[in-house]
């Protein structure tokens, strides 16, 4: 069986969205000077339809079409012609991406109360244009840590799900019983089946879920935010 969470992650890539080429241009090259990858979005509109691209609804495994599959994180510009900075952070959200791509809100001196309140909502951080070099990048590579540690939960978190999709029903129907704690004599006499049928399901259902006993799997539950069987 695959670990819940250890498969390898991409490079880390920093998203640019900032309606001004210079200032894009500015960070593109003091990220690669850190050798940092980054892709820079002249809107929001733009860097929305990259999203779309990646987020469309995926088919076969959850695991390995979540995205982003890297460490990323997002340097967004609050004032921009079009949708705002701002608009673009609340889509963020509703798409459930903000664990896994954290956001720093690039503000001009007046913006700084609206970013501030951001945080209050999410956001990662905020840095001040002009901005110092050596202080954004320590943020950015904390966000990339906390993208990391949000993508390797959630990575957890669909692995289970994957594997209590693979339990037949007869299956799911033990594995409740067995996180009850009941022993297998009553697992059988409440399934109408025989001991040797249940230690069968219970061998099968420990293989699939790659553990090794009851409280190991009630614990992969519980600590990966999985339902059990209802």
């Amino acid at each position: 069986m695959t670990p819940y969470n250890t498969a390898p992650l991409g490079l880390p890539m920093v998203y640019l969205v900032d309606d001004e080429d210079v200032v894009r241009d500015a960070l593109g090259w003091l990220l690669r000077s850190r050798r940092l990858l980054s892709e820079g979005f002249a809107s929001a509109e733009a860097f929305e339809a990259m999203l779309d691209t990646h987020t469309a609804p995926a088919r076969g495994d959850p695991v390995r079409s979540a995205w982003p599959a890297a460490p990323s994180c997002l340097l967004l510009d609050v004032r921009m012609p079009g949708t705002s900075g701002l608009v673009l952070f609340d889509r963020l959200i509703d798409r459930g991406l903000l664990p896994v791509m954290p956001v720093i809100f690039l503000t001009g001196h007046g913006d700084v109360p609206t970013a501030v309140a951001a945080v209050k909502r999410g956001a990662f951080d905020f840095v001040e244009k002009p901005f110092s070099d050596n202080a954004l990048v320590d943020r950015v590579e904390r966000a990339l840590e906390a993208s990391s540690d949000a993508i390797g939960r959630q990575r957890a978190r669909l692995s289970v799900q994957r594997r209590l999709s693979e339990l037949t029903e007869r299956e799911r129907e033990v594995m409740q019983c067995v996180i009850d704690g009941r022993p297998n004599k009553l697992i059988a006499d409440a399934l109408n089946i025989s001991v040797r049928t249940v230690e069968v399901h219970r061998a099968r259902v420990f293989e699939k879920m790659d553990v090794k006993s009851a409280v190991e799997l009630a614990n992969v539950l519980r600590d990966h935010g999985a339902s059990g069987p209802t």
